[in-house]
């Protein structure tokens, strides 16, 4: 039996289908969190399967207390998880965030995450009524920062930070009216 979170919507770009997380996503996922790869995203190479399930129930749980939260992108060529991107916000946390990760290798640096955005920031915006939306970037992760610079974001050193101990820089995304407007 495969469990669905009801009522979450489905979102289509061109090559991904953005869906909700589904416990199957944890093959695909727990590699990510366990490398290296995830260091900016609270995983690491010291992590264990035990811990990325309970990081993909923390994603999958976003959706059942808030009724949004960060969407699984799914080639729509294979059918494959090979990240995530979405809405979050902890309730600890001063503003909305748009965050992403690719979770393979090979699906890295082909426009994926950039693709999910534009179509996420619309339905933030449009669907969810955010007035506005920020991304929490480590000051050491440059693909990101790169990313943030490409969606329109623009550097906001004087917005709070979840952790002001932590290396964040908030990357402020394009308001409202200028996304929906294009």
């Amino acid at each position: 039996m495969r469990a669905y979170l009801a009522n979450t919507p489905t979102l289509e770009t061109e090559r991904l289908i953005l869906r909700g997380p589904m416990a199957s996503d944890l093959e695909a996922f727990a590699p990510f969190v366990m490398s290296d790869r995830a260091r900016y995203t609270g995983g690491g190479a010291d992590k264990t399967l035990g811990q990325a399930c309970r990081t993909l129930a923390i994603i999958t749980g976003h959706w059942h207390l808030l009724g949004w939260g960060p969407f699984v992108l799914q080639d729509r060529a294979t059918g494959q998880p090979i990240g995530s991107a979405g809405p979050w916000m902890p309730s600890d946390w001063p503003e909305p965030e748009l965050g992403w990760s690719i979770w393979t290798p090979e699906a890295e640096g082909k426009g994926y995450a950039h693709e999910a955005l534009l179509t996420i920031r619309r339905h933030a915006y449009a669907d969810l009524g955010w007035p506005t939306a920020v991304s929490y970037i480590d000051t050491r992760n440059a693909r990101s920062i790169a990313l943030a610079k490409r969606l329109g974001c623009t550097l906001d050193p004087a917005a709070d930070r979840p952790n002001p101990d932590e290396p964040l820089e908030v990357w402020r995304h394009p308001a409202p009216a200028e996304v929906l407007a294009a």
